[in-house]
């Protein structure tokens, strides 16, 4: 039986995120829900209102034999504005702030080694936000949140467009790849 791995990003509406990850090759599963916090089984309107100390974010199930934590890494900045503190994109406040979540000290290592190469690579002005962080319990969303894209693909296309998501990952996000 193979040995498969965990990993998990906040980074922003987490069904952007979840939607990335599902199509990457070597990701089993990933699952939209809340980290991070000290509520105990949040809700998704707790959570949007503040105070619970969660964020968005998605837990990946991968195959390390097929994908590296590393290619996570990349694939996680590629689709996210590592230098915005107040959010991401459309999405404002602490619960949509971006994290990476470390399961064990390979992660966190190969985590700040990745940032501290972003912040030397001049692709930005400002230096990276994103915070790494120990991973606390994670807790998945409800069930209209999971799949978003695949259930509501119009609103959900509309809302990644809308936003400015799509086209920083195809410009920002590919020189992010290319750099590192």
């Amino acid at each position: 039986m193979k040995k498969l791995e965990k990993a998990t990003f906040a980074g922003g509406c987490f069904w952007c995120i979840e939607e990335i990850f599902h199509q990457t090759a070597g990701v089993i599963d990933a699952i939209s829900g809340y980290t991070g916090g000290h509520v105990k089984n949040p809700t998704y309107e707790q959570v949007c209102s503040g105070g619970t100390g969660h964020r968005e974010a998605v837990q990946v199930i991968y195959d390390p034999e097929k994908i590296s934590y590393e290619e996570l890494l990349k694939i996680f900045f590629a689709n996210i504005d590592p230098t915005d503190e107040g959010g991401q994109f459309f999405d404002r406040g602490e619960h949509y702030k971006t994290a990476v979540f470390y399961h064990n000290d390979y992660q966190k290592k190969k985590a700040k080694e990745f940032i501290e190469k972003l912040n030397k690579s001049g692709l930005f002005k400002k230096p990276v936000a994103t915070q790494v962080l120990p991973a606390k319990e994670f807790y998945p969303a409800e069930d209209y949140h999971q799949d978003y894209y695949k259930k509501n693909p119009a609103h959900y296309y509309m809302y990644k467009e809308g936003s400015g998501r799509k086209r920083w990952a195809e410009v920002v996000g590919e020189k992010i790849k290319k750099v590192l």
